[in-house]
């Protein structure tokens, strides 16, 4: 199982996870012509789009999967805040009730984000084992059993956003917005060092600040915290997901 990562950023975030025959898009911020375009033009093999929450660099192109004939899954407060024009109407999900899309079997959970009703997934598919998905949340208040690939906001590090805020660079206003919504480099740190990650093959560090990050050193020290692979998700970047590490 393939991930492809189109955006992961607050100008847009899309995420394709694909096999030959299968695929999970997670989240809908970037042009529809890339999601067809990472997916070779084979959209009838999607399962399912996967929305978190409500904001458009994550919703924008709710519509063209709509359209397209995609189940749309996302909680009730996200589908209320979205902009839906299309015929088509998305799937609502709840927090803790299991569903299936193709083989992929997945359980929302609440996450903590300035949005209505903001979610996680825990996904599980054959050819990958298990994968948490978790963005835009300022921490995760819950651990998870049997990980195999983690994909996790790892949005900002608190001395270069005050730094930033220091230097005139960003309003003071801002500090507590993010601070409240979104997950800081040690905050990520501690819930990946929260689980089990024994039987973990890839964590993936997504939604990178463009001013408030360092991806290289993030990159660093997850590696140092965790022990395991580390990958800074960014545009046209692919990653194999495994069950297994062989």
């Amino acid at each position: 199982m393939q991930l492809v990562t189109l955006g992961s950023s607050s100008r847009g975030n899309s995420y394709v996870i694909q096999s030959a025959r299968e695929a999970l898009v997670l989240e809908a911020g970037i042009d529809f012509q890339e999601v067809q375009r990472a997916l070779n033009w084979n959209v009838s093999k999607v399962a399912a789009c996967l929305i978190t929450h409500e904001h458009q660099d994550h919703s924008a192109r709710v519509n063209d999967f709509l359209d397209a004939r995609i189940p749309v899954y996302a909680s009730g407060g996200t589908i209320e805040g979205m902009n839906i024009q299309s015929g088509v109407k998305p799937i609502t999900c709840v927090q803790g009730q299991p569903f299936t899309a193709g083989r992929f079997q997945v359980i929302p959970f609440r996450t903590k984000h300035d949005s209505v009703e903001p979610l996680g997934f825990y996904i599980r598919h054959p050819e990958m084992g298990t994968l948490l998905f978790a963005t835009d949340t300022y921490y995760l208040p819950f651990t998870f059993d049997g990980l195999n690939n983690i994909m996790i906001e790892c949005n900002y590090s608190r001395s270069i956003l005050d730094a930033n805020i220091e230097a005139g660079k960003l309003p003071k206003l801002v500090r507590n917005r993010v601070v409240q919504s979104h997950m800081s480099l040690d905050n990520c740190i501690r819930t990946l060092t929260a689980n089990d990650l024994t039987k973990v093959n890839n964590i993936i560090l997504i939604h990178l600040s463009d001013g408030n990050a360092n991806p290289p050193d993030f990159q660093r020290r997850v590696t140092l915290a965790t022990g395991k692979t580390v990958h800074i998700a960014q545009p046209g970047k692919r990653i194999q997901l495994k069950p297994t590490p062989f």
